[in-house]
């Protein structure tokens, strides 16, 4: 029929006689969201309305501009060995990725608002990436620059392990940890592709931050550390909160306290790590023979 997204009733008798002619008391249209879910490329969903990953995880559409599986065939089941299933996860356009960034860094409008139920790990992925890359060469500078005179500068390619392991490591663990302490105390709000999410593009203020601690001034740096982790852990407050307050008020201040703690951590690590010309770490470098301020 042309209207295939109706399903037709029709009341007919033992005879085959419809028995009058007037067919609307007996004709009966029922809404039908078969076609729109076989057309979106989506993850078929339960009766429940929410994705077949971790919570309605990678539910949201498949624009023809990403880089997912909005060209995948509907009716192809997604594996979770299988590449098109991590694909769906990538799937924004350059748009989307822009838009999401400024939100991190002026966070005017709720987070969760902006991903409007498809949140990504494209973004995340590439801005984590960029932090290690620029802690790496901001911190080279600065240390090149904070060495003695008369001692020749070795670079430390250990600072770009470290810098992987620290930035991939607190936004990969920590959101995981934190959406499965929610799901123990039963919240049902909790998302893992959102926490993923909404930690990758928090760190996305600590590449400015990054840029502006290679400067030799020590007091810049606390300033420029202080106001990263400032921006940042407003913005997980903001977006965190109304997700943790399905607990109970004790849990939730629990929560609360633990996340923006482990985000100072964060911040004062990237400052004692990479940016120690001033700080105690290499208070305690100078106090040793020459040879060790080349690690600096």
């Amino acid at each position: 029929m042309a209207n295939s997204g109706y399903d037709v009733v029709v009341d007919i008798d033992d005879d085959g006689d419809l028995g009058h002619t007037d067919l609307a008391p007996d004709l009966e249209f029922h809404q039908s969201n078969y076609n729109q879910d076989q057309t979106s490329g989506k993850i078929p969903r339960d009766n429940s309305g929410r994705g077949g990953f971790f919570s309605g995880a990678g539910g949201g559409p498949s624009g023809s501009g990403g880089g997912g599986s909005g060209g995948a065939d509907p009716n192809t089941k997604r594996y979770l060995w299988s590449v098109d299933f991590y694909a769906q996860f990538f799937d924004v356009d350059t748009d989307e990725v822009v838009k999401r960034c400024w939100a991190a860094l002026f966070p005017k409008a709720v987070f969760l608002d902006i991903l409007e139920g498809n949140p990504d790990l494209y973004g995340p992925f590439w801005i984590t990436t960029t932090v290690v890359l620029i802690l790496f060469l901001s911190s080279t500078i600065a240390q090149y620059f904070a060495r003695m005179k008369d001692v020749p500068y070795t670079y430390d390619f250990g600072l770009l392990s470290g810098a992987a392991g620290l930035m991939y490591g607190y936004t990969a663990f920590v959101p995981v940890a934190l959406w499965g302490v929610l799901k123990w105390y039963g919240s049902e709000s909790a998302n893992l592709l959102e926490c993923l999410c909404l930690y990758g593009y928090s760190n996305l203020i600590w590449v400015p931050v990054a840029i502006a601690s290679a400067s030799p001034i020590t007091i810049l740096n606390y300033v420029f550390v202080a106001t990263g982790f400032a921006v940042s852990a407003l913005f997980l407050f903001r977006n965190l909160y109304p997700v943790v307050a399905a607990t109970d008020a004790k849990t939730t201040k629990v929560l609360l306290i633990v996340v923006v703690a482990l985000h100072a951590g964060l911040a004062l690590a990237i400052k004692i790590l990479f940016f120690a010309h001033g700080s105690p770490v290499a208070k305690d470098q100078l106090t040793k023979d020459k040879p060790s301020l080349m690690f600096l």
